[in-house]
C-alpha cells in the first residue's frame, strides 16, 4: 500500500530514531528513490485536483520573490448555485506560472487518498498532527525569501529539481507561530546544501532558516509538516484544571494589606505546583492522543442498514493513533477524539487488533484478535455505528 511504501522506506533510510527522539533536532537528508514518492502525486493527478476540487485564495495561491501574486490575476468570481465564489482561471495561473510564481496548495492530504494515507501513517510513528502542502514552480525563480517555519517539516521532492540551503537555528531557538519577531536574520553560512530530485527527502527543524529556489527546471515537492506538542501546550492544559481549584476562582486580594496580597501570591503558587504535579507531562501527552482527530470519513450504507460485513469486506480502523481502551466490567471504554465510547468486553481483542493493524479484512482481523468470524462481525457492526470503522 502507498502509506506503508513511503513510510517503511523512510524509517529504513532515516532510522525510525528521526521520527521520535530525533525528529527537530537536526536536518536530515535521504533518497527513498523515485518509484517510492511516485504513487504519492504526480501532475495527473494534480490536473484531477484542480479540475474536481472548487480550490479558491488562500487555499491555493501563488507567491512570485517572496510576495503574493495577487489573486485578481488568475481568479475569477461568479455565481453558482446562487452564491457568488472565486474560481482559478486556468489562462491567468499558466501565465502566472510561466511568468516565475510559485503555486502553493494547503492540506493536500484532505484531497488526495494517497497523500492522506501516507500522512496518517507518519502521524501514526510522530504520535502529531500534520498537514501535506504542495509546492509548484518552473524556471529558476523563487515564491519566497529565505525564512524559517514554525513547524518541523519532511520535504518530499515529486517532480523535477529544487535548490536548498539550509542556514541553521537562528537566535530565538524554538520559535512559534505566535513570534513576530524573526530574530536578527538567518545565520551567516549553511549546515546543508544540495538539490533536490525525485525520491529525496529533507527533514527541516522548527526555526531552522533556509533559502529555497528553482533550478530553471520544473519542481513540484509536498512538505508534510509536523506541529509539536510544547511546555506551552501544558500549561495551557493546566491552566483548564485550575477552574476546578476553589482558591483559583477566588478573587485577588486587591484592597487588602500588601502582606495580604503576598500570602495569597504564595498560596496560588502553593497550589499551582500540586496542580502541576497532578496532572503532569505523561497525562496532558495521554490525554492529547485521546483527544488526536480523526478524519472525516463516512461508511455507507454499513451504518445505516446494518448489514453483516463478509470475511472479504475491508476494514479502517477511524481513529488515527491507537485509542486507549478501559475495561470495565462486562464493557470496554474506548476515547477517540475526546468522546468516550462504551462496547461490550468482546470488542476489545478486536480493538486491540485493529491498532495493530489498522486497514485489514474482516477475515484477518479474526485471526489476529482471536476472534470468531461472525462475533467479529458482530463487533464491526457496533463498530462502524460509532464511526469507529469504516466497512469496504
Amino acid at each position: 500500500m502507498t502509506d506503508r511504501l513511503f513510510t517503511e522506506t523512510l524509517c529504513a533510510a532515516v532510522g525510525e530514531d528521526l521520527l521520535s527522539t530525533r525528529l527537530s533536532e537536526d536536518v536530515v537528508f535521504a533518497d527513498l528513490g523515485a518509484e517510492t514518492v511516485r504513487p504519492l502525486l504526480d501532475f495527473a493527478a494534480l490536473n484531477d485536483i484542480l479540475a474536481r476540487c472548487a480550490l479558491e485564495p488562500p487555499r491555493l495561491r501563488l507567491h512570485r520573490k517572496g510576495a503574493p501574486v495577487p489573486a485578481s490575476r488568475y481568479t475569477d468570481t461568479g455565481r453558482t448555485s446562487g452564491a457568488e465564489r472565486t474560481v482559478i482561471r486556468p489562462d491567468g495561473l499558466y501565465r502566472e506560472l510561466r511568468d516565475g510564481a510559485s503555486l502553493v496548495l494547503d492540506a493536500v492530504d484532505r484531497l488526495h487518498p494517497p497523500v492522506r494515507e501516507a500522512t496518517d501513517d507518519l502521524m501514526r510513528l510522530v504520535r502529531e498532527r500534520a498537514q501535506v502542502n504542495l509546492y509548484l514552480i518552473w524556471g529558476d525563480s523563487h515564491g519566497f525569501d529565505t525564512h524559517w517555519d514554525d513547524h518541523d517539516t519532511f520535504v518530499i521532492q515529486v517532480e523535477g529539481t529544487k535548490s536548498w540551503q539550509v542556514h541553521g537555528p537562528g537566535s530565538r531557538r524554538h520559535p512559534m507561530k505566535v513570534d513576530s519577531d524573526h530574530g536578527h536574520g538567518a545565520p551567516e553560512g549553511t549546515v546543508w546544501e544540495g538539490v533536490l530530485s525525485p525520491g529525496h527527502v529533507l527533514h527541516v527543524p522548527r526555526g531552522w532558516w533556509h533559502t529555497v529556489k528553482g533550478t530553471g527546471d520544473v519542481s513540484m515537492h509536498l512538505t508534510f509538516g509536523f506541529t509539536r506538542a510544547t511546555g506551552i501546550d501544558w500549561a495551557r492544559s493546566l491552566l483548564q484544571h485550575l477552574y476546578d481549584v476553589d482558591f483559583f476562582r477566588a478573587d485577588l486580594p486587591r484592597f487588602g494589606s500588601a502582606e495580604d496580597r503576598r500570602k495569597h501570591q504564595h498560596e496560588l503558587i502553593r497550589r499551582l505546583a500540586d496542580a502541576a504535579e497532578k496532572h503532569d507531562v505523561d497525562g496532558f501527552l495521554a490525554e492529547h492522543d485521546a483527544r488526536f482527530p480523526r478524519r472525516q470519513s463516512f461508511a455507507l450504507p454499513w451504518a445505516v442498514d446494518g448489514a453483516a460485513p463478509q470475511a472479504h469486506t475491508r476494514v479502517e480502523f477511524v481513529p488515527i493513533l491507537p485509542p486507549p481502551v478501559k475495561r470495565e466490567g462486562e464493557q470496554v471504554a474506548v476515547t477517540v477524539s475526546g468522546k468516550r465510547y462504551r462496547l461490550p468486553a468482546a470488542a476489545e481483542p478486536v480493538l486491540d487488533a485493529l491498532a495493530r493493524r489498522p486497514r485489514t479484512t474482516v477475515a484477518e482481523l479474526a485471526e489476529d484478535s482471536g476472534t470468531p468470524i461472525e462475533a467479529t462481525a458482530a463487533v464491526l457492526r457496533a463498530l462502524v455505528r460509532h464511526h469507529l470503522v469504516l466497512l469496504r
